[in-house]
């Protein structure tokens, strides 16, 4: 069976997370990146309070996050090596494979989900496997694949395809069943712009395209019924959690996203709307507090019932607080 309703009941963190009508904690995952090495913690210089860890300044990470009340992590992994076939992304003791297993010991509490796309990994920067200077859709589905099943196995909770790539959905749940993970949920980037709100995140996760650009995979930002046909893809594909990336400025995708699916819609407020806020708070243009709290509620009136944001302890807090809720 591709549809399995039953997935998304299997633990009561992810029941929790996809509940209808709400905002708490429980809608809200924190990215975080990880980099091989050791006793590593940088900042990033374009996102201000966010770093690089490596896994074993990544636990303390996971600690704070845990007592923040955040259930839900997504993980991103930073490679010290880097090739044309992205092998890093698929290894037994990959950078992702690590924080996994290490994190899982310490705290098996979260819960984890991991970014399956190869961008990190190549040599070039694109996020499929390559032919000549086009990338290769269909040689890319078997990579990614086994890149989700290589989380899966090393203890993902969930996995979250990001290449954009046709049918990747169906080669990672496929891959998925047949080897006896059907109750991993599979949460797709299903309408992911190509937008310059990403740039912050290529800086952080090093995963910059050394040519060219991104246009031919991830959608273009003036379409909208493009959107609605790649969540009716991948739900037939056998997406469980269909996203929308940005989040503040497609508020109406969000929407409209919501009304033609009847799977978890999860909003992605990403690194340049974090930057954004970050830069003018400093220049003590806006107060800062109150932009998140409302640049979040905005998402969740859209439609939005899943918040990946780098703003999650701060908004943890603020639910706490009661400014938001």
């Amino acid at each position: 069976m591709i549809k399995r309703p039953r997935r998304l009941r299997s633990s009561e963190t992810l029941r929790r997370m996809v509940r209808e009508t709400r905002i708490d904690k429980s809608a809200l995952i924190y990215p975080v990146f990880v980099k091989e090495g050791m006793r590593i913690r940088e900042e990033i210089p374009s996102m201000k309070g966010q770093f690089r860890y490596s896994v074993d300044q990544m636990l303390y990470e996971m600690e704070k996050i845990s007592n923040a009340g955040i259930s839900s992590v997504m993980l991103f992994g930073i490679p010290e090596h880097k090739d044309e076939l992205a092998s890093q992304a698929y290894a037994q003791n990959g950078i992702i494979q690590q924080a996994l297993k290490e994190a899982k010991k310490r705290f098996p509490e979260l819960y984890y989900i991991t970014d399956v796309c190869l961008c990190e990994y190549t040599s070039h920067g694109h996020c499929g496997m390559l032919c000549n200077q086009e990338v290769d859709n269909d040689a890319t589905l078997k990579v990614l694949a086994r890149t989700a099943l290589s989380h899966a196995q090393a203890g993902a909770d969930m996995v979250a395809p990001s290449d954009m790539m046709d049918g990747r959905v169906a080669a990672v749940r496929e891959i998925l069943d047949v080897n006896k993970y059907i109750n991993v949920p599979v949460m797709s980037y299903a309408v992911k712009y190509a937008s310059g709100f990403y740039e912050p995140f290529r800086d952080a996760a090093e995963s910059a395209p050394t040519f060219g650009d991104r246009k031919s995979y991830q959608m273009d930002y003036h379409n909208r019924r493009e959107g609605i046909k790649e969540v009716l893809l991948d739900e037939e594909e056998g997406a469980d959690i269909i996203m929308v990336k940005p989040a503040l400025a497609y508020l109406d995708m969000i929407a409209h996203v919501k009304e033609v699916t009847n799977l978890p819609v999860a909003a992605y407020s990403v690194s340049g709307e974090y930057a954004m806020i970050k830069a003018a708070a400093e220049k003590g243009w806006i107060d800062e507090a109150k932009i998140v709290c409302e640049t979040a509620a905005a998402a969740f009136r859209a439609g939005a019932q899943i918040y990946l944001t780098y703003y999650a302890k701060e908004l943890a807090q603020y639910i706490d607080e009661g400014r938001i809720g």
